[in-house]
C-alpha cells in the first residue's frame, strides 16, 4: 500500500527559466540537483543512451517537485493541456496571499485577462495560473 507521495515529476525544456519560476516566484527552493545517465536509467525509461538533469525542489510544507531536462531526448517545446485534459493536469498550490502570487506570475507571464474566484462554499479563493511551457498551476488561498 501507499506511504505517501513521494514528490512530483514535471519534464522542461528550459531548466533555467523553470527554476526561475519555482524559486524565485513560487518561493521552492533546489534541495538536490543530479546528472543522470546509464543502464538503470535507460531500462527504467525504456530509452537509449539517456541523458537528464534532474532537479528536486522542496516547498515550505516540504514536499517535492522534480523538474528533469531530458539533453538526449527532447519532446514537443510547450504543453498545450487544459484543465480538461485526460490525465495529469496540474499542480495546486495553497498560498498566503493569492493576488500578491497571481501578481508574481502574470509579470513573470504577461497573459492573464481573469481574476481569482470564491469557490461556491465560500471557503477558498482560486484561480489557473500558467507556468513556464504551458504547464497549469491552480493556486489556493484558503479563506476560513
Amino acid at each position: 500500500m501507499v506511504l505517501r507521495i513521494r514528490h512530483v515529476g514535471l519534464v522542461v525544456q528550459n531548466l533555467e527559466q523553470s527554476l526561475h519560476f519555482w524559486c524565485n516566484i513560487l518561493g521552492f527552493r533546489v534541495f538536490k540537483r543530479l546528472e543522470e545517465e546509464g543502464t538503470t536509467l535507460d531500462n527504467m525509461i525504456g530509452l537509449k543512451s539517456t541523458k537528464l538533469t534532474t532537479v528536486k525542489l522542496i516547498a515550505p510544507d516540504e514536499n517535492l517537485l522534480e523538474l528533469l531536462h531530458f539533453h538526449s531526448h527532447r519532446d514537443k517545446e510547450f504543453s498545450n493541456i487544459k484543465p480538461y485534459s485526460t490525465g495529469f493536469t496540474h499542480i495546486a498550490l495553497t498560498v498566503k496571499d493569492i493576488e500578491h502570487t497571481f501578481e508574481r506570475i502574470k509579470a513573470f507571464y504577461e497573459q492573464f485577462s481573469y481574476q481569482p474566484q470564491i469557490s461556491d462554499d465560500g471557503k477558498v479563493k482560486m484561480i489557473y495560473a500558467q507556468g513556464p511551457e504551458g504547464v497549469l498551476i491552480e493556486l489556493v488561498e484558503e479563506l476560513k
